[in-house]
């Protein structure tokens, strides 16, 4: 599927901001790990999402989709507790790597064997850390191809006791154990090397396990968790807006003349992402946060700006946008781990920003953007992220085409009718 983005003079209105991605996925498991019937309210259904709630059916526990008429829209989950069942195949989960990285810990929970393995792009993403980290734990877990990527075979028993694991490559890596520890035979201490990138996501899985119940202890100056075994417990369970895809509205509306409020995202949000209004601010554009929504006042002029995403990491295709379309340099440091996501994003967004006319300079952890851009023809490269930031350049400069860009659906399946909506 192609896109061509024509240029929009303005954007105006008001949108409920997308349930948030992240979310959705830890409050499926997390619910599916708990005793009795849950309810998630407001939960994002994407092909990455629905990635998890599939691998949650496969280890027993039940969902439906539901809605009220009103346009509010629940989803039921049947947790099965302790107590998983071995699914009856292979697990395909896509291109979803959350999905992956939570679920090969959650796998060690239920008996016998589970394989877990995706499309392309998921088989080339790095486990090797996650697996010599849950050995330590007891969870017998390997690469099919011994190279640290999927397919991952895990063997059913978590014992616990003690281990560590580096927070320079995936915080999801730290999820995944912690999701996983309360039912482990005994308590489970996890230290964290090195730097901690994407604390915010850590955070969250945190804040959703004690919505859930399950208290997570954490010394942050030793950076290190410890869980005690505990149950989950069923809940009601509403999911807040995503900042993550907010930013491609957010990031549109500072690039043009606008007045755009975004409603659901909450101002004293866990979510790292939230970090796309200060850098929007910092680049000249009028911004006002309310206690539950953020409005925009564009004036179609913007600064470049230094930035650091180290937290944010998301971020960076948007900022890189940004920056294509501001006067002045940009430059967007601490993104290393931008390159193990669903492409080489920091490689990914200068090579598709080159084709567009931009000066870029890529080095190993950060990527230098001169202002000036033109339409062109670019490739998604099959990653949501960079077809939603070449977009909003599209809304500035018009005749954008950009190829393979029905990927946007792995995170914000109405993307295009939303902004259509918003640029008139």
């Amino acid at each position: 599927m192609e896109i061509t983005v024509s240029k929009a003079e303005r954007m105006d209105g008001a949108v409920k901001a997308p349930p948030s991605k992240s979310y959705s996925h830890r409050a499926f498991i997390i619910a599916s790990l708990a005793e009795g019937m849950s309810t998630i309210r407001d939960p994002l259904y994407s092909a990455d999402t629905m990635a998890s709630l599939e691998a949650c059916r496969a280890f027993g526990s039940g969902f439906w989709r539901e809605s009220d008429g009103s346009g509010e829209v629940t989803c039921r989950i049947n947790g099965r507790g302790r107590w998983l069942k071995t699914p009856e195949d292979v697990l395909n989960l896509k291109n979803s790597g959350t999905t992956l990285r939570i679920m090969t810990s959650v796998s060690a929970l239920a008996p016998n064997y589970t394989v877990l393995t995706g499309d392309a792009s998921l088989r080339n993403r790095p486990m090797q850390d996650l697996l010599d980290s849950i050995k330590n734990l007891g969870i017998s877990a390997f690469s099919t191809r011994n190279n640290g990527n999927p397919p991952i075979v895990i063997k059913g028993g978590f014992k616990g006791g003690s281990t560590e694991i580096s927070g320079s490559v995936s915080s999801q890596f730290i999820s995944s154990i912690l999701i996983a520890s309360p039912y482990a035979d005994n308590s489970v201490d996890l230290q964290v090397k090195n730097e901690f990138i994407s604390k915010p996501y850590v955070d969250m899985t945190r804040d959703i396990m004690k919505s859930f119940k399950v208290n997570v202890e954490y010394e942050a100056s030793t950076k290190s968790f410890h869980v005690d075994p505990q149950m989950y417990r069923k809940q009601d369970f509403t999911v807040e807006g995503d900042y993550s895809s907010a930013s491609y509205i957010i990031a549109a509306a500072a690039a043009l003349e606008s007045d755009v409020t975004l409603k659901n995202l909450l101002d004293d949000s866990k979510q790292g992402d939230k970090l796309i209004v200060d850098i929007v601010r910092d680049m000249g554009c009028g911004v006002k946060v309310k206690k539950d929504e953020v409005n925009i006042s564009g004036h179609g002029k913007l600064e470049g700006v230094d930035v650091n995403l180290q937290n944010a990491p998301d971020l960076l295709p948007t900022v890189a946008a940004l920056g294509a379309l501001s006067n002045g340099k940009t430059k967007i440091t601490g993104v290393e781990h931008t390159r193990y996501k669903e492409t080489d994003r920091i490689h990914t967004c200068a090579v598709e920003l080159s084709k567009l006319g931009v000066k870029v300079k890529e080095e190993r952890d950060s990527l230098s953007i001169e202002g000036g851009v033109h339409g062109g023809v670019v490739d998604s490269h099959m990653d949501h992220r960079l077809v939603m930031a070449l977009y909003i350049i599209g809304l500035k400069v018009g005749g954008v085409r950009i190829k393979n860009a029905s990927v946007y659906n792995v995170s914000f399946p109405n993307f295009p009718e939303i902004m259509k909506k918003l640029a008139g």
